[in-house]
């Protein structure tokens, strides 16, 4: 179909007002902050998509995807506005991107059964505000939560700075409604646990638009204490024995909502009134008065043992924590930033076992310095941990004086991006701990799974044999 037909069919099922032609708006829904230099400038390298159109239920939902299907329209779902690597890029010629944020009641708060039930394009920010009011939290709280939609975080794997005490958004989902591209609306049922074979809730979280759509989601709840939060944070020398520290506290069963450890440069950007070129480890722990008190006395104990750390004035981390989300005044400043300094930054994550953590971070920092230049800072944090390892979030920053907007991807951010993958690949660990593969890291999607990508793969087929959902991510698209 041309686009014109594309646009004519969809304007018939969801009315002329609700299916968006304008041409910037076209530019702008082409991409995401992955490629934010180029969006500055105006500088747009990916075709733009026939339209974008907003739905407002799962019927709508399963009668434009079914369309798509049966005429080889490539539809590129979109919640918030938030991704970070390329998954809202539509670089299949004459897309659609869905829109799902009119789809935005709270269906019901549960405080008996603890859990909420919303559409997926309600705010994380709305619901977790609704929630706090009846002395309830979701615990989730990525630094997009201002902007994030229930339907994007289930979709990408999303994880929370609270991850440590609460878990990620697949440990939050009971149950939820999606939509596949033959027009099948599928409900998985809101229950604590099952056995009755795989867990297909998986099949859905995280699959990044890439094989179905999803309507609706039910989260668990979980009694809100923000009077009993406690603060601590040290100075240290040396990330391997931050490392060290982190593994203990995991390993010995504690739940501190916040186990974070800076290296002296990511550090120094987040706590210059204090780091003096030290790493930096902070904890925040919560709950009830006597589980906060009793975790926190814990992580004294075994930081206590190393002479090497000394503490931090909890006031400097309460302030800290009082501004860790994004909002839309941020990003527009951030935006104004990058256009007059012409230095940009962005970030990649990873996770691995403790065993190769260290190895990881040395090996990326060491090979990043030699390799890309103009760089003006390169540091690494650590901000989710587990039992068996955690994540390492590397940040770099970089000066694009005198480079075109388009040669900026390639230069710098894949090329970091690069390093980061195949370090970590090579020492077994993972190549995304949660803002997912998007478009940028489906190269090595393989390379990730080793012989279970047989799985993932048939996963695709089965699906979405006509490959319409989400070109690209996650699958890379067959040259």
């Amino acid at each position: 179909m041309n686009r014109e037909e594309i646009v004519a069919s969809l304007q018939r099922m969801l009315t002329p007002q609700r299916v968006v032609n304008d041409p910037q708006i076209l530019k702008d829904a082409s991409v995401d902050r992955f490629r934010k230099y180029e969006n500055i400038c105006g500088v747009y390298t990916q075709p733009a998509p026939a339209a974008v159109a907003y739905v407002e239920s799962a019927r709508e939902v399963a009668a434009v995807l079914k369309f798509a299907s049966e005429n080889s329209v490539n539809v590129v779902p979109r919640a918030g506005v938030s991704a970070t690597e390329g998954g809202l890029e539509t670089p299949v010629p004459d897309s659609v991107v869905l829109d799902c944020s009119r789809m935005n009641q709270i269906l019901s708060i549960d405080p008996r059964n603890m859990q909420a039930t919303c559409q997926a394009g309600v705010s994380l920010q709305v619901l977790d505000d609704k929630c706090r009011k009846l002395g309830l939290t979701t615990g989730h709280s990525p630094q997009s939560k201002p902007l994030a939609l229930m339907g994007g975080l289930t979709a990408t794997r999303s994880i929370g700075q609270f991850s440590t005490l609460y878990g990620g958004i697949e440990d939050m989902v009971v149950g939820l409604e999606a939509v596949f591209p033959n027009g099948e609306i599928i409900r998985i049922k809101n229950v604590p646990r099952r056995a009755a074979g795989p867990d297909i809730r998986h099949v859905v979280i995280g699959s990044e638009g890439a094989l179905c759509y999803i309507t609706e989601v039910t989260v668990k709840l979980f009694p809100y204490y923000p009077e009993n939060n406690l603060f601590l944070g040290y100075t240290l020398d040396s990330m391997e024995l931050g490392f060290d520290i982190l593994r203990e506290v995991m390993v010995a069963g504690y739940k501190p909502s916040i186990a974070r450890l800076y290296d002296p440069e990511d550090g120094a950007y987040h706590f210059s009134h204090f780091a003096d070129n030290k790493c930096v480890l902070i904890f925040m722990a919560e709950g009830p008065k006597g589980v906060s008190a009793a975790t926190a006395e814990a992580v004294r104990e075994i930081v206590a043992k190393r002479r090497e750390c000394r503490p931090v004035d909890p006031v400097h981390l309460e302030r800290w924590f009082a501004h860790l989300n994004w909002d839309p005044k941020n990003i527009a400043e951030e935006r104004v930033e990058i256009a007059e300094t012409q230095n940009i930054g962005h970030t990649t994550e990873i996770s691995a076992n403790w065993s190769e953590l260290y190895p990881i971070y040395r090996a990326v920092m060491d090979k990043v310095r030699a390799a890309v230049p103009d760089l003006t800072l390169l540091g690494g944090h650590s901000s989710h941990g587990y039992i068996n390892g955690a994540n390492i979030y590397f940040v770099y920053y970089y000066n694009i004086v005198g480079i075109k907007p388009e040669e900026e991807i390639s230069k710098y951010h894949l090329a970091v991006k690069k390093i980061v993958v195949e370090e970590t690949l090579a020492r077994g660990g993972s190549m995304c701990h949660h803002h997912g593969v998007g478009k940028h890291r489906a190269a090595w999607i393989a390379d990730e799974y080793g012989s279970s990508y047989y799985v993932l793969k048939t996963l695709k087929e089965a699906f979405d044999p006509k490959g319409v959902m989400n070109a690209g991510d996650i699958w890379p698209i067959k040259k």
